[in-house]
């Protein structure tokens, strides 16, 4: 009789999920949308890729950040499986994917950025909205549980991927791709403090797949605004605080940031849309950032010449070389990380209007349950941010 009771129960809560399961079809995939005051996300089930989102939405002005990419809606034959719903922000385990020395092999961004999530519900208590789905992956034996949450009152998305399984060392992290404005340079980036930064250290882009970088290959970076490029006659650096810039190049880049007693962190202005969009991380947990600029670079399908965005990725990774001696593991940072337990990853984004004249962030000022961001230009715009999630788990 009790094990009765308990499939009769079992089976309620499915059909009460099922019910309840917000499902739209937003830009050909097939997603689960949540909302509260402030906020709008859409996650698609195939890969768990977070946009659209809308953030201020009760200004009447919503902010949509997030790049989706425009072969969606397009009846084309997609050979890697993470383009398929490639938008926004997802979480990548392993970050690149690829051949592990033992020999299995993930695919690019590994299970979770690639193949179906499992929807668990939604849950709202205390002002908290949280979306949970699970993922298991087959290459390595593991259980990813994903939680979104929004807070009322906050333009925020806080983020957890609980890991359980997937044994030894590997490179989780964060994928968030932002759209570019149009006009070039319109876009202004600001870093904290990091300790070492370099371009790909091998050729990232292959001029025989139509396919064409600019950065100089393994060059140290020392500043946003100076960036090494290839070209014998370059006059002068990239500047990766203003974007867009080099129409026709797809380039990558890394930052490494130590821990801090505050977030590391990661702002873009849109100085054309009149909004700063940020990202908050523990860096102990995601030391690298790593620059993605596509801006017409690639020309096999589906790109065909057409794709312009920018990711800011928050990793735990170092290129090809993330398991092996490396110039930021000899520094003490971690390249990888080793899983032997159950491992949860908290990350935070989020986008707010700015006043005229905010050009690009100087300095993040953090204070309980608040952070201020000030412009070089003298602005300044505080964002209601739990930022205290990033080390507690909590809302």
């Amino acid at each position: 009789m009790r094990r009765r009771e308990l499939l009769l129960s079992a089976a309620a809560a499915s059909a009460a999920n099922a019910a309840t399961e917000p499902v739209k079809t937003v830009n050909s995939q097939p997603s689960w949308v949540i909302a509260n005051d402030q906020v709008e996300l859409a996650v698609t089930q195939l890969g768990g890729h977070m946009a659209p989102v809308s953030f201020e939405r009760a200004s009447g002005r919503p902010v949509q950040p997030y790049h989706v990419s425009p072969w969606q809606d397009e009846k084309i034959k997609i050979d890697v499986p993470v383009l398929v719903p490639l938008r926004g922000d997802f979480f990548c385990l392993p970050f690149g994917g690829g051949k592990e020395a033992n020999g299995r092999e993930h695919p690019p961004h590994g299970e979770t950025a690639c193949n179906r999530w499992t929807f668990t519900g939604v849950q709202k208590q205390n002002g908290v909205t949280t979306l949970t789905a699970t993922i298991t992956t087959a290459v390595r034996a593991g259980k990813v549980t994903k939680k979104l949450s929004l807070v009322d009152g906050s333009n925020a998305v806080y983020s957890t991927h609980e890991i359980s399984g997937f044994a030894g060392p590997s490179t989780p992290g964060h994928h968030a791709t932002l759209k570019l404005p149009k006009k070039d340079g319109a876009l202004r980036i600001a870093s904290s403090e990091f300790a070492y930064g370099t371009t790909h250290p091998a050729q990232f882009a292959d001029p025989t797949q139509g396919e064409y970088q600019s950065f100089a290959i393994g060059e140290p970076i020392r500043d946003l605004a100076h960036v090494p490029l290839r070209f014998k006659d370059a006059k002068q650096p990239a500047d990766m605080s203003a974007l867009p810039a080099r129409t026709g190049y797809v380039d990558l880049m890394a930052v490494f940031k130590r821990p801090s007693a505050n977030p590391g962190w990661m702002a873009a202005v849109n100085q054309e849309e009149g909004y700063l969009w940020f990202s908050l991380k523990d860096a102990a947990i995601l030391p690298a950032t790593v620059f993605w600029l596509e801006n017409r670079g690639r020309h096999g399908s589906p790109w065909s010449g057409r794709n312009r965005c920018l990711g800011l990725e928050d990793v735990c990774w170092y290129f090809d070389d993330s398991h092996v001696p490396n110039p930021v593991n000899k520094l003490g940072i971690p390249t990888a990380m080793k899983i032997s337990g159950p491992v949860s990853i908290h990350y935070i984004q989020g986008a707010v209007r700015v006043p005229a004249g905010f050009d690009i962030v100087k300095s993040a000022q953090f204070a309980p349950g608040k952070v201020t961001f000030a412009s070089a230009s003298g602005k300044s715009v505080t964002a209601a941010v739990r930022h205290e999630f990033l080390k507690s788990g909590k809302l």
